[in-house]
Formats: structure tokens, sequence, C-alpha cells
């Protein structure tokens, strides 16, 4: 098993991420699901999954990566962040046996992806960082069948992992869960440099499509200045080019007795990216169609309008040009 190191005391460490874990014997770490057993660690979650959806690519949520097309999405148990207002705890938290789960081979899902047609395959639902060899096992199979490869996750991953699990995908979505140290720590349990970090170097150093998620939680990271650093972190590191999305919080697991985010909250938010000079912006999980659409980022007409996942209006040639001026969309058509 790559990324561990053998301790001379008889443990192991764990160095997918960031918290390098240094396990005993038949103990497991912060994820519950990367374990040391005979001084090795090893996946318990392997070959096992919470179920498999089909759903479209943009409720990833990817706008602006095969728009339309359908994505065999699956998951597993077990996380290595610690949120606090976690939106699947129901698995992410869950530590019951793995074996109950259902058992799918790589080579099945890849197969159930080309029976029903899907452009892609993602890893999602729960942290893809900690199941790295059953989404990579996938990706590989992904590749040789022309099956676009998809992540969902929150970035918190160590460098050298990071660069060959970012060599198999082809589109992720990271999220960015707020800009400051004290959210991570507190909401998180968790460290936000290592998480720019992933983000600089898979945007700047891989072919992978990358759009960003920060979901909004009132009083805790939507802040007009936290807001306002966050965007220009992006600008002056990523570009104006990279979507950005911000998302409605809902009360769940350990925040169920706060309040959901309200629209004006995501409109706010999505006002300081433009006037930052960001060109594509995304509310979601309220649906809204001016703040779902892609617009132009030369000429400002709507390119593909959405009202939610649902389709409206669809202004991009074959090779993704807009068709009022002729300026290239950013992204994957």
């Amino acid at each position: 098993m790559k990324y561990q190191n053998i301790l001379t005391n008889g443990k192991v460490q764990c160095t997918i991420c960031p918290r390098e874990c240094v396990l005993s014997e038949n103990q497991s770490g912060f994820c519950h699901v990367r374990k040391s057993v005979n001084g090795q660690i090893i996946l318990d979650t392997y070959g096992y999954n919470t179920g498999l959806a089909i759903d479209p690519i943009e409720k990833k949520p990817l706008y602006q990566f095969y728009p339309t097309t359908g994505v065999l999405s699956f998951g597993t148990l077990g996380c290595n962040m610690g949120c606090q207002f976690c939106q699947n705890w129901q698995t992410t938290k869950n530590k019951s046996n793995p074996k109950l789960l259902n058992k799918t081979s790589p080579e099945e899902i890849v197969e159930i992806a080309l029976k029903y047609k899907c452009k892609s395959i993602a890893f999602t639902y729960n942290e893809p960082v900690i199941f790295f060899e059953y989404a990579l096992d996938t990706a590989r199979l992904c590749k040789r069948l022309g099956i676009q490869t998809v992540a969902v996750t929150s970035g918190f991953i160590n460098p050298e992992p990071a660069r060959e699990f970012f060599a198999y995908m082809d589109g992720a979505n990271i999220d960015l869960k707020g800009f400051s140290q004290r959210f991570y720590g507190k909401n998180c349990l968790a460290k936000l440099q290592p998480v720019l970090d992933t983000i600089k170097y898979v945007c700047n150093e891989t072919n992978c499509h990358v759009e960003l998620t920060t979901m909004l939680i009132e009083g805790e990271n939507d802040s007009e200045e936290e807001l306002r650093a966050e965007c220009q972190w992006i600008l002056d590191n990523i570009g104006a080019d990279i979507p950005l999305h911000f998302s409605a919080f809902f009360p769940r697991y350990k925040f169920e007795n706060r309040k959901a985010t309200e629209f004006p909250t995501l409109l706010k938010a999505y006002k300081i990216a433009k006037e930052t000079g960001l060109h594509y912006v995304y509310t979601g999980n309220l649906t809204n169609t001016e703040t779902s659409t892609t617009y132009c980022k030369n000429c400002g007409k709507g390119v593909i309008i959405r009202n939610g996942y649902q389709l409206l209006e669809y202004n991009l040639d074959y090779a993704g040009r807009c068709k009022f001026c002729g300026t290239q969309c950013d992204g994957r058509f």
C-alpha cells in the first residue's frame, strides 16, 4: 500500500492526507476506513459503496463540464474532515461494518456506466481521497474506455497522492468551505492551507477541469470581508475563469439548530465575486435562473440558461463558443 510510513514502534502512519494518523495494529484513522492491519494501511471499504445513482452533472455541481450529461455517482463511508455541518453525515460519520454496504467492483461500476450511457463517473457523496484505491482503480478503467472521471472533494490531501489522484481526474468540484483558518479549525477540525495548495496545484498544473463550491452558513463564513478575501485569492492565484458556486446550507448534524441560508446571503456573495472580476459565478441549492446562468465573459449574454438543474436555453456551438459573439466559453463541451 502506498502513502504510509512504517514506524519503529510497530505503528504505521497513513500519509494520504494532512492528518497523517499514526495507527496501532487494528486501529482506524480519523476517517474510520483506513486501518492498520499487519503493519500495513488497508482500505476497509474497498469494493463497497452506499449505492450508485445516475445524476445530472450539474448536481455535482459542475456547470461547465459536459452540461446536461448523465454521471454515475457513488461513495462509501467516512471522511477525513470533521465538518460540524455535514450535509451527508449519515454516511460520512457512519462507523458501521462496510461489508453491510453494496458490493460493486470497479469493473462492475464501469459496466453500469456504459450500459446507461453515462458520460462520466463521479466519486462523491463522501470524500474520495479516503477511498483513494477504490476510486483510482475505477478511474483507470474509465480512461481505457473513454469515460470521464469526476471527483467531488474537499481537497484535503497531501501533495504526493494528489499528483497521482488528479492525474486520473477529468473534472473536479473542490469544496472551499470557507476562507479562514478560524472557520476550518472550529467547524471542520481541519486546516485551510492544504486545501488552498491543492486548489492551486490542480488548477495550475493539471488538465483537470475545476469548479469551486463554498456553502455559506450565516454568521460563520459569510462576512463581506471573508468573501472578498476568498474571491481576490481565487483571482490572484487561479484566474478569473474558474467557476465558483455559492450554495445554501440546510440544518444538519451538529448544526441542526442553525437556520438555513437565505437567498439574499447567496446573492451578496454572488455580487462580490462578480465585482472582484470572476467571470463564472453561480448560486446553488436555492433555485434562481439569473444566478444559475452561464454568461459569456465577452458580450455578457446568457449562453447556458438554467432553472436549477433544468436547461432552459443553450447558446453555445459544438465547440463551446458563444453563438452571439464567438467567444470561447471556458470548460468542457
